[in-house]
């Protein structure tokens, strides 16, 4: 009798040998048990279905698989409702193939992250974040000089966020000034650090930093800034929170 599809056929010691090291390539360990959580439903899964399992939020979810059908190891496919009824059809996520080859090339970006998780969480949650927002200060710092050369380089503060979110644009951030109430704030519509922001929620303080090294260059006073919204914590977009001190 031919063994049901969507099963190992090596044994159980190589297949969770494989397993680890393909998820261990893409440099995240949670992502072995979502693989595997894939690999036990014959006909796929939601990423609801991954976030309700693993705890994860939603958007977390996604990007977990997302990075397993970049790799080749996971497909999606779209289904109707059960029934033919109206709602919003679902993605499901399935395995290619049982058998998993065991060529695996090497991922330098993967790699990278890796490193930066690991370097990140042995500095800690309050050392890693205040680095990573004196990062951003003087990379902002840094922008702010190459925009306005010369003596004549502080504006009005209105004047200074538009070139903010402008230069921000430019390096990808796809963002806008706005008023929102009694706050001033910069809305960014897209990271460009992508799906490393969420696995390393820290990177949005390199956000926060550029905005602010940028601002107080510009502007010519210190400023406080706040993420009021970002991607890891569930916002479509992430926005900055800006204050005069």
């Amino acid at each position: 009798m031919a063994a049901p599809p969507h099963q190992p056929t090596m044994s159980p010691t190589d297949f969770a040998s494989v397993v680890t090291a393909i998820t261990s390539a893409f440099g995240d360990p949670t992502r072995r048990e979502i693989y595997l959580f894939v690999h036990e439903h014959d006909d796929g899964v939601t990423a609801s279905a991954v976030a309700e399992r693993f705890d994860l939020h939603p958007n977390v979810a996604r990007h977990h698989l997302d990075k397993l059908c970049a790799g080749g190891y996971v497909e999606v496919t779209v289904a109707r409702p059960v029934g033919g009824g109206a709602g919003r059809p679902s993605k499901r996520y399935r395995v290619v193939a049982p058998d998993i080859a065991l060529d695996l090339p090497l991922r330098h970006d993967d790699v990278l992250v890796e490193l930066l998780g690991r370097a990140l969480a042995a500095l800690g949650p309050v050392r890693a974040e205040q680095l990573a927002e004196n990062v951003g200060v003087d990379y902002g710092r840094a922008m702010a000089a190459s925009m306005s050369p010369g003596s004549d380089r502080h504006r009005s503060f209105q004047a200074a966020l538009h070139a903010v979110a402008d230069a921000l644009t430019a390096h990808g951030f796809a963002a806008h000034a706005e008023r929102h109430g009694d706050e001033l704030r910069i809305v960014s519509e897209h990271c460009p650090f992508g799906g490393v922001a969420i696995e390393h929620p820290v990177i949005c303080a390199v956000d926060r930093g550029m905005v602010q090294g940028m601002l107080e260059a510009l502007y010519g006073h210190q400023l406080t800034t706040e993420t009021a919204l970002s991607l890891p914590t569930g916002g479509e977009h992430c926005i900055t929170a800006v204050q005069g001190n």
